[in-house]
């Protein structure tokens, strides 16, 4: 048995977060000793573990909590979670090409300051007119 402290040193996850996870219902809330010191074992680190590395891969709280019902019951599908995979997957590809066009938008831009307005005052920078124009 550890304390929040412990848990968040060895899982990396800030103490408020770990405190979130528990309000929210992903992380049950752990005995306290006499004093009301959370006391956490090797099933919460475990846990938690499983709740950050799904967060880390981009799983909202709600798919995170559906995830953690698939590893708890033995009746539900693998399919299931393919499916809850596939449809992350999805949105990190529409999350891909936002950031591909508005790496696109910054390159244009910088090549538009570096070959139009060296040295120009930053009113007058193609940078400005571009983040100030209407399209």
């Amino acid at each position: 048995m550890f304390g929040i402290g412990e848990l968040s040193r060895v899982t990396g996850c800030p103490i408020e977060t770990i405190r979130y996870y528990e309000k929210q219902k992903l992380l049950q809330e752990p005995p306290r000793t006499e004093g009301g010191h959370r006391l956490y074992n090797s099933n919460h680190q475990k846990r938690l573990g499983f709740i950050l590395k799904a967060r880390g891969l981009g799983f909202s709280l709600e798919k995170t909590r559906e995830l953690l019902s698939l590893s708890e019951n033995n009746s539900r599908s693998c399919n299931e979670a393919l499916s809850l995979v596939e449809t992350n997957l999805i949105a990190v590809n529409e999350k891909l090409a936002e950031l591909e066009r508005i790496k696109d938008s910054l390159l244009s831009m910088a090549n538009s300051c570096q070959t139009c307005c060296p040295g120009a005052k930053a009113p007058d920078c193609t940078i400005v007119d571009a983040l100030t124009s209407q399209q």
